[in-house]
């Protein structure tokens, strides 16, 4: 068993441990402080995911996003493990997809939909000190991250959107293990702070 592998199993284990209260109650103050910042604050399209299971929750900051009027773009699963992209119109406007997740019923905007957000929300199972995150190991989102960073090479900028995950306190580790094409984020917000990462 990898590295990766045993540091999921672990982390899920302890996701499945969280009431529904614990889930709920996070999902508050983690919208709360993903608001405060200044990332989102300028942006005016965001990538993000709606949050399912006992994932820390998406579901208030994406509508209190909606309400600031911003540009929200919600992830579509293709047949490959790529990712396609739809606007998000409200939690009413969500269907059930394949493993268990939501997705928006509008228009598919295609893989590089993603480019248009300044700022991209990650799902995430840890991240640490160097702002190495810990996804699911599907790999959907490796291909997001070298879109993005191709886009921003071949634009000469340089530069591309703000990354950030969502994560409860415990999931901030000392060490997550990493592979050459993994990238890290920016930023990390949990229930208790957020954590800004200078190789990100």
């Amino acid at each position: 068993m990898s590295g990766k592998t045993a540091l999921r199993r672990e982390l899920l284990a302890a996701r499945r441990l969280l009431s529904e209260d614990d889930v709920r109650d996070a999902s508050a103050v983690l919208a709360g402080r993903a608001l405060n910042l200044p990332e989102l604050a300028a942006a005016g399209t965001v990538a993000a995911y709606v949050s399912v299971g006992r994932e820390p929750g998406t579901r208030a900051l994406l509508d209190a996003l909606r309400e600031r009027g911003v540009r929200v773009l919600l992830p579509v699963l293709l047949p490959d493990d790529d990712l396609d992209w739809a606007a998000y119109d409200g939690a009413d406007r969500l269907v059930r997809a394949g493993r268990g997740l939501l997705e928006p019923d509008g228009p598919r905007l295609g893989v590089r939909a993603v480019l248009e957000a300044r700022v991209v929300l990650l799902p995430g199972l840890a991240v640490d000190g160097r702002g190495m995150r810990l996804g699911r190991g599907g790999g959907s989102y490796d291909r997001v991250l070298t879109r993005l960073e191709r886009a921003a090479a071949d634009g000469g900028a340089g530069e591309g959107p703000a990354l950030a995950v969502l994560l409860y306190d415990h999931e901030v580790v000392e060490r997550v293990p990493e592979e050459p094409h993994d990238r890290p984020v920016h930023v990390a917000v949990t229930p208790g702070g957020t954590r800004r990462f200078t190789g990100g």
